[in-house]
């Protein structure tokens, strides 16, 4: 390829820009791809585009940008991609997605993005889109994020988001916590966190794994009833020779004796993340899903429920992590922040939340263009906020 040197060095620089003065060859490597770099002749130029990142991470970040204006014609830039990408096994009128957020707060520009793809391909194909409000954790929930979810997906997603609240849904996870003891898929364990940490260490069963169906829905009915907080959890049978520590009969229920907003005390016994989000996947129906690829453990894992209860896994996208330079996006930290007087409100025009930017004249229309070049894409980004609302701006105006 021609100018490798010149490219490379461009590519480096846009890199360490991205990544707080620190390039990655990797990252450069497939860059220059696109220019004309084949694949096999990436081990006789590795080392000459290793010592270009390293002279480019020794400059100053000052440096990096101001040499980085003058190499920026010299490398190519990706033709936006129009329309939304295919959704593989897709029928009409019948694909179901969900987006999935916790109550811990109302949506910002992370989530919008996010759930924006799976409405959008709802609206395409036809089907189902559903709201799903995470809330069976009573340690973190923000009472006010319910009407803020609500009213802000209804903007959002043209009114055609249906609201579903998880712990509206116990009785069902305890009908399927049942279930899956029957099936002797899961038992109730009384090891500590640090015992059971030995066990999963040692790949070896402990001893509550060899007690019977009968036993163990005793032992439920005591988690229900009986068990203090900390005394027991509900497992699944995954198995404790998996090379993955984390498969190794991973906990599904746990006692939590907080008081949750919308229940009261209620229920003491609280699924957990994989296991609501199972239960309601197949209850729903899902036939697709989008969602972060820092959630590939967890798919596995909802996987292997649903493997056990005889049922098909729905076709799953991973998206590559975006991370949002000079934005604020922890719900907490934002929270603290207005408690404090920093921001007026979560609506104030410094915070990237959706209330914010709909307040400041953007349409939903701008995020789903937005949505549509992101794609199904497993390429971790690093955007700031100026380049982000160059975008934002461009798609609110078209």
């Amino acid at each position: 390829m021609k100018n490798l040197e010149k490219k490379a060095r461009a590519y480096a620089l846009k890199n360490a820009i991205s990544y707080e003065g620190e390039a990655r060859i990797g990252a450069v490597i497939s860059a220059l791809f696109n220019d004309g770099l084949k694949r096999s002749d990436v081990k006789k130029y590795s080392k000459q585009i290793n010592e270009i990142v390293s002279k480019v991470n020794e400059l100053s970040p000052e440096e990096q940008k101001k040499e980085f204006k003058k190499l920026v014609k010299i490398i190519s830039v990706r033709k936006a991609r129009e329309g939304l990408p295919e959704l593989p096994d897709a029928k009409k009128g019948k694909v179901i997605m969900r987006f999935a957020p916790s109550a811990s707060g109302p949506f910002h520009i992370g989530h919008a993005l996010t759930a924006s793809l799976s409405f959008l391909f709802v609206r395409e194909y036809g089907g189902k889109f559903y709201m799903r409000i995470e809330d069976t954790n009573p340690e973190n929930i923000y009472p006010e994020a319910y009407d803020m979810i609500k009213k802000e997906s209804s903007w959002l997603f043209d009114n055609t988001a249906k609201i579903v609240i998880q712990s509206n849904r116990m009785a069902l996870y305890y009908k399927y916590a049942k279930k899956l003891i029957k099936k002797n898929a899961a038992y109730v364990c009384t090891c500590s966190t640090e015992k059971f940490k030995k066990f999963v260490e040692a790949k070896k069963n402990c001893g509550c794994r060899k007690i019977d169906i009968k036993g163990n829905l005793v032992r439920w009915q005591n988690m229900l009833g009986k068990f203090k907080e900390g005394e027991a959890v509900l497992r699944f049978k995954s198995g404790m020779k998996d090379k993955n520590p984390a498969m190794r009969d991973f906990p599904m229920a746990r006692i939590n004796l907080t008081k949750h907003v919308k229940q009261g005390n209620k229920y003491r016994v609280w699924p957990l993340m994989n296991f609501s989000v199972a239960v309601d996947d197949i209850e729903m129906k899902m036939t697709h899903i989008i969602r972060g690829k820092d959630h590939r453990d967890n798919a596995e894992r909802q996987k292997k429920i649903y493997k056990v209860l005889g049922k098909k896994f729905p076709w799953t996208a991973f998206l590559g992590r975006t991370k949002f330079k000079d934005f604020e996006l922890s719900t907490t930290k934002i929270k603290e922040e207005i408690e404090k007087g920093t921001y007026s409100g979560w609506d104030d025009v410094k915070l990237p939340t959706i209330a914010s930017l709909k307040k400041q004249g953007y349409k939903p229309s701008a995020f789903w263009k937005f949505a549509e070049q992101i794609g199904f894409s497993e390429a971790d980004k690093v955007i700031d906020k100026e380049e982000f609302f160059k975008l934002l701006n461009s798609f609110n105006k078209n």
